[in-house]
């Protein structure tokens, strides 16, 4: 496992000119501005902010996990971390970062995903994937279901095992962390704060994240 470099930002959240608390289980759709910079807070430590970036001007130009990965030349995101998009466009780049690392490799939890990984009786319960096209619905502008596609998973630690699969492990965060990003083009953010209650990651216990927006 590589060792974890933290990074601390300048910017006083008293001075941000946005400051929302986003409560567990709940979707957020936002337009941030290029030159701005965007902090997600992991207020209670251990939660995992499901988040998918567009070009503000062109929603098929959106986060693609395999261009940042391929850019960077690594698995985990971390500050100077570009987002990259399906088009080859930086999206925002990480600037500062106390948690360490993020997954953009788990994927987003489904009703699907749910029965497979834990019970079928787990099916009817809430997932990130219903928040994320609930929110793209009610935000239009021609959006649509297709425009989900694979997202980060901020503060959610998935290492890759020896044999190249994917282990859910207990989290790196802790309360109070956050990862600040500045935007290199006017994007719009999509949130799901994970309603997981069946992983042991965040002791079954979803949490809300506080997003600030500076300039």
């Amino acid at each position: 496992m590589s060792t974890l470099i933290y990074t601390e930002s300048p910017l006083d959240p008293a001075d941000a000119t946005y400051d929302f608390t986003l409560p567990a289980g709940n979707g957020w759709m936002h337009e941030i501005k290029r030159g701005q910079t965007f902090r997600i807070v992991d207020l209670e430590g251990n939660q995992a902010a499901d988040t998918l970036f567009y070009n503000a001007h062109d929603m098929s130009d959106r986060y693609s996990a395999q261009d940042t990965i391929r850019a960077q030349g690594a698995i985990y995101l971390t500050t100077g971390t570009k987002l990259m998009s399906s088009e080859g466009n930086v999206l925002l780049t990480i600037t500062a970062d106390t948690c360490g690392r993020h997954d953009t490799l788990g994927g987003a939890c489904a009703t699907e995903s749910n029965q497979v990984r834990y019970s079928l009786d787990k099916r009817s319960m809430h997932a990130c994937r219903d928040t994320f096209m609930l929110q793209v619905l009610r935000w239009g502008r021609g959006a649509s279901k297709a425009d989900i596609t694979h997202n980060i998973n901020f503060f959610m630690n998935v290492p890759v095992t020896p044999e190249g699969g994917l282990s859910f492990a207990d989290g790196v965060s802790a309360g109070g962390r956050y990862v600040e990003m500045r935007a290199e083009m006017d994007v719009v953010a999509l949130i799901s704060n994970c309603p997981q209650l069946n992983n042991p990651c965040n002791a079954y216990n979803p949490t809300p994240v506080r997003l600030l927006i500076w300039g």
